[in-house]
Parts: structure tokens; C-alpha cells; sequence
């Protein structure tokens, strides 16, 4: 199946005006247990992102809930679960979650996933990063930059990977999210044969 899933947006209906939030829910697959793994997992996620930024808090004053489809196709779903929330203070606070699936069974990606057993893409992407941060001046909260996590946040956006970092996870706030696209060609030697880079390498 290399069509794009279909994708809906549903909104959470809630009696206060202070929250708005709208989900994406997976619609019209062949595979209905496959479809259900997708969203569940998709649900699970969004609820403790609900929970940590502060849903059920009675001092909520603000919190709002989207998300951002960035690959749809050759079986590969890549989206992004934003949820900000304000509570009082200088600011509110963001948090950005990413998924990546297959959409051929349902398997969700992490970081190591996407790169063969044993590589060493953390010490790799790492170094990459480390150059644009300098390319850019990049203000860090704890210098220099030392590495990525082996789980580090990420999401596939057409011929890229982007890394990024949460909020103040090694920046200032004004700096906003650090994100750093790297072509997949660039890490070409390391992919995983049967992971979702190679799926997206031929279009590079």
C-alpha cells in the first residue's frame, strides 16, 4: 500500500472556553487492526501530552492542542502533537511530540530504528549537529553541545530527518525549538535496509 492513509481532524469537545483541541485520527485502511494499533498509539501519546502540560490543572488558563502531518506516503506516516499551555507566568510553554510509523503494520519508530544495529548515528548526527550550531551561533544553556540522545526527537519530512530539541532542552526559550533537517543521504552508509529512510532515500 503506497497511497497516503486518510486523515481526519476531530476535535475534543470541552466546556470551557480556555482549551482547544483537535486530533488526527486514521480513517479507511484495509486493516482495521492495523489502523487501530496507529491510533491508539497515536491517542496514548496526546493524552500524556495533555496530562504534563497541565489539562486537568485548575489554574489552566490557556492550552491549545494540533498537530502537523509532515510525511504521508511510500507507507510511511510522520506527524507532530503539539500541545501549548498557559497557566500564568512571563509565558506559556510548548511541547512538540513526534510519531513515525509504518503504515504496512502499524510499528512505530524510535531513533535507533531508523539506523542499522551497531552504527554509531548518535556519535554522527551529533557531530553534524554540533557544526550547524556553530554555522548558526546557536546560544546554549549548558556549552559546548556534547550529543543527541539515542532517542532523541525526531520526524521525517520529505527527503530529511529533522532533529530538534524541546524548549530550553539546550537553548534559551527566545531561541524556539531547534531544528535540525539533515538529508538522508547524508547518513546513507547507516540506514536501516528495511526502516523508512531507505524507503525515502530513492527520492533524494
Amino acid at each position: 500500500m503506497d497511497q497516503p492513509v486518510a486523515v481526519l481532524t476531530r476535535r475534543l469537545d470541552s466546556d470551557s472556553d480556555k482549551i482547544s483541541i483537535a486530533y488526527p485520527v486514521i480513517v479507511q485502511m484495509e486493516d482495521a487492526v492495523i489502523q487501530r494499533k496507529i491510533n491508539f498509539a497515536i491517542i496514548s501519546v496526546y493524552n500524556d501530552l495533555l496530562i504534563e502540560q497541565n489539562f486537568y490543572n485548575e489554574d489552566l488558563v490557556e492550552l491549545i492542542g494540533y498537530f502537523e502531518i509532515k510525511t504521508n506516503e511510500r507507507e510511511i506516516l510522520s506527524l507532530n502533537l503539539i500541545v501549548y499551555s498557559y497557566t500564568g507566568g512571563a509565558h506559556g510553554l510548548t511541547i512538540v511530540k513526534s510519531l513515525t510509523f509504518t503504515t504496512k503494520t502499524g510499528e512505530q519508530y524510535k531513533l535507533r530504528d531508523l539506523f542499522k544495529s551497531g552504527s554509531n548515528y548518535v556519535e554522527v548526527i551529533s557531530d553534524i549537529i554540533q557544526q550547524r550550531i556553530d554555522d548558526w551561533d546557536i546560544t546554549l544553556l549548558d556549552p559546548p553541545f556534547k550529543t543527541i540522545r539515542p532517542d532523541q526527537d525526531y520526524y521525517l519530512a520529505d527527503t530529511s530527518i529533522v532533529i530538534y530539541f524541546q524548549l530550553y532542552e539546550i537553548s534559551p526559550y527566545a531561541w524556539g525549538f531547534p531544528y535540525f533537517p539533515i538529508s538522508i543521504k547524508d547518513l546513507e552508509k547507516m540506514i536501516a535496509p528495511d526502516g523508512p529512510l531507505a524507503k525515502l532515500i530513492t527520492f533524494t
